[in-house]
This record gives structure tokens, sequence and C-alpha cells, in this order.
């Protein structure tokens, strides 16, 4: 078997002790972005599987969205990524 050779560590353990791997990941084509994959990228960036860099190339996202989903993330919670939820917690 052989693996393929990445830059950074293959999986992290999270504060909750779950364990987080690049095959958890959202696939590159990702399209449809719902609250639970957007999550994944940013714990994935904060605790160190991916940079923000790699993150923003692999799913074509700009600085600020991504700065956006970490904020709220980071503000209220993975719920705060819901598109209904938007209006709730959005900043003015």
């Amino acid at each position: 078997m052989y693996l393929k050779r990445v830059d950074g560590p293959r999986q992290v353990t999270l504060p909750d002790g779950t364990v987080l791997s690049r095959a958890d990941l959202p696939s590159p084509d990702t399209r449809r972005w719902v609250a639970s994959r957007k999550a994944i990228v940013v714990k994935a960036v904060i605790y160190g599987l991916i940079t923000q860099k790699e993150a923003q190339e692999r799913y074509a996202l700009s600085e600020e969205e991504f700065s956006l989903w970490r904020s709220a993330i980071e503000s209220h919670g993975e719920n705060a990524l819901k598109v209904t939820a938007i209006q709730k917690y959005r900043q003015l």
C-alpha cells in the first residue's frame, strides 16, 4: 500500500477527542456548501491539518469568504454558517 506524500500531518486530534483526517475533508470539486462542510474546512485550518492558503486554493475560496466562515464559527459556532441563520448572526 502506498500513501500519497503530503505536507503536514495526515490527521489531527481535536479538543473534543475526535480525529480529523484529510479523508474527512470535502471533495475539491464541492459546489454545495452546507454548514457542516464549511465547519470541517475551518477546523482543519484552525487545528493545523491544512493551511489557509491550501484551503483557499483547493476549494477556490477568496480570503474574505474564508475569513467570514472562520469569524462566524469563532463568534457563534457552527450554526452561524447555516444559510437560513445568516441574518440572525450578521454583524452590522
